[in-house]
């Protein structure tokens, strides 16, 4: 009977999310009428739904989320600003010429715009407006230049800047909160965007480097499917390209490294450096000669509609995770928990798995606000490493961005494809990709160290 009506709520979301109708009015719909229902049922008293104004002000009024504004508006003008266009440009110039050699270039470019955006859906649509032609022109079988576009630009969601960590890193906290309280402890210990950010570098970086790897063995055991350009495709000769490459390298490096770098010294919170990151890319703008009051109207509008999306999905989901604890669900699952096989390491493969498959049909802000607050106390009690935890759980929500029937990566890509790629091409394509992903996983969790090391050097 513990589990009937929690299980119940889930269930309830997932048919009404059916009907299309918005996820955070689903979340917080559904919560509404249960927790009516369970008020005139006295199943739920007042006090158990007392916090929730104090918990919805505390959401609007964190300091550490004005950090997904900025971000959001850093992607979005970067977009603007052409500088994918250069970057891709001359990163072609350099290993058009090898087999496979667009490929690289790609999961290169790729790794940069995610270090300098963190937008999934601007660098899916970007990449494949310029790059995706280009390829199917030059022979590239269309399953695996669909799969690399859509698989390199979800590295915005691991790789810090990320909105992804941003949100993360402030569900986090307060479950590692709750965790301490939970145990009796008086001075609490927080784990901060900060941490995340850095914790995600190295497995970030791995992760483009099995890309690459991939890549290359596809060059070398099938070379047809990733034909060379030939020397006319080019401009100039190899001065010439490696000029063009440094003069579209630098301007973004400087803005990774004005935003990063600024985090790691410990300069500024991440919060200071998208606020230093936004105001960069205006300068890259306004350099490019790409800033004018349409362009910046544009901006400032996408950024409202996307930073609205996510602030009502987190109210929302405050709402349904605050009933489901009242109706007792949060004691069901740590009983759950505990009567798995294998203890921590029988309940974190529990939930890593329920991630990913959420992932084939919710979006990674939904499971960060429904999922994670309620099983994060559970495994940080059980004595996970708190950064170790976050980075394998956006590792986890990447695969939601390729994981079809609602990868949203896929549908980025399939709104910009020439009507030749056929919608099988794409959902082939980044088979390969979800499996890296998967394998990455694996060695996350093998070897923790990858996302724990750089943080307790740093700061201890």
């Amino acid at each position: 009977m513990d589990m009937i009506l929690p299980l119940s709520m889930f269930l309830a979301v997932g048919l009404v999310l059916l009907s299309g109708y918005p996820v955070a009015f689903c979340l917080g719909g559904v919560a509404l009428l249960f927790a009516i229902g369970g008020l005139a049922t006295g199943l739920v008293s007042v006090n158990d739904l007392t916090f929730l104004p104090g918990r919805l002000f505390g959401i609007i009024n964190n300091t550490t989320l004005i950090a997904v504004p900025l971000f959001v508006f850093m992607g979005v003008m970067l977009e603007k600003s052409r500088v994918a266009e250069k970057l891709l440009a001359s990163m072609g110039l350099l290993f058009g010429r090898l087999p496979g050699g667009l490929g690289f270039s790609i999961i290169l470019v790729g790794a940069l715009l995610a270090a300098s955006t963190g937008i999934v859906g601007a660098t899916v649509v970007t990449m494949g407006l310029l790059t995706l032609p280009t390829m199917l022109r030059r022979g590239y079988q269309p399953s695996l230049a669909t799969g690399l576009i859509c698989a390199t630009g979800t590295l915005g969601q691991i790789i810090p800047p990320s909105i992804a960590l941003v949100l993360l890193g402030d569900v986090l906290s307060t479950a590692y909160q709750e965790a301490q309280l939970r145990q009796g402890a008086w001075a609490l210990e927080t784990v901060s965007v900060g941490d995340l950010f850095v914790g995600a570098l190295i497995p970030g970086l791995v992760l483009v480097v099995l890309y690459l790897i991939y890549m290359a063995a596809v060059s070398l055991l099938r070379p047809e499917q990733v034909p060379a350009l030939e020397r006319d495709d080019g401009d100039g000769n190899d001065r010439t390209g490696l000029m063009a490459a440094l003069s579209g390298l630098i301007p973004p490096l400087l803005l990774i490294l004005a935003v990063l770098g600024s985090i790691l010294a410990g300069l500024a919170t991440p919060t200071e450096a998208a606020g230093v990151g936004a105001f960069g890319t205006l300068i890259l703008a306004a350099a490019n000669r790409h800033l004018n009051f349409t362009i910046l109207r544009e901006t400032v509008h996408g950024t409202a509609r996307l930073t609205a999306m996510v602030f009502m999905i987190m109210i929302g989901a405050s709402l349904f995770t605050m009933v489901f604890r009242a109706f007792g669900g949060e004691e069901a699952v740590q009983h759950l928990f505990d009567a798995l096989p294998g203890g921590v390491l029988g309940a974190t493969v529990m939930v890593m798995l329920i991630i990913f498959l959420l992932g084939f049909i919710l979006d990674f802000i939904e499971i960060t606000f429904v999922v994670v607050p309620i099983v994060g106390p559970i495994l940080l009690g059980m004595g996970l490493d708190p950064i170790w935890l976050g980075v394998m759980i956006a590792l986890n929500l990447q695969t939601s961005f390729l994981t079809p029937p609602f990868g949203i990566a896929l549908f980025y890509l399939r709104g910009v494809a020439p009507p030749e790629v056929l919608t099988t091409h794409i959902y082939r394509g980044v088979v390969p990709f979800v499996f890296i992903q998967i394998i990455m996983l694996g060695i996350l969790a093998l070897f923790p160290q990858l996302a724990t090391w750089l943080p307790h050097l740093l700061y201890g």
